[in-house]
């Protein structure tokens, strides 16, 4: 079965930055979306960044208001690594990221993803 895993998380300051890493592994089609979820006490599995390609529309990206102009999503020339590059990093940004996965289009919400990681932990302290 499809296997994702998360790298990337560690400690930093205020404003530091870190890219985290999402590698896919298994049986997978060509056309699938990918997500970067994370989750706090306060939230489970809030949606941060989506990034969806296929043949037809090439690739497409969302993002959470809260990441916005500070997180970016991609991926490199294989279509089963995707990162977040998180700049600017702020205290509210800590929690456990999760990469999931799921075929054809992007989502929002993490019950429509059918695969994840582990999680990596990100801790931004003040």
């Amino acid at each position: 079965q499809v296997r994702l895993v998360e790298s990337g998380g560690g400690l930093v300051q205020a404003g530091d930055s870190l890219r985290l890493t999402c590698t896919a592994s298994g049986d997978f089609f060509s056309n699938y979306a990918m997500g970067w979820f994370r989750a706090t006490p306060e939230k489970e599995r809030e949606f941060v960044a989506a990034i969806s390609w296929n043949t037809w529309t090439g690739t497409s990206t969302n993002y959470a208001d809260s990441v916005k102009g500070r997180f970016t999503i991609s991926k490199d020339n294989t279509q089963y690594t995707v990162y977040l590059q998180m700049n600017s990093l702020k205290p509210e940004d800590t929690a456990v990221y999760y990469c999931a996965g799921r075929p054809f289009v992007l989502a929002t919400m993490a019950s429509d993803y059918s695969y994840w990681g582990q999680g990596t932990q990100v801790t931004v302290s003040s």
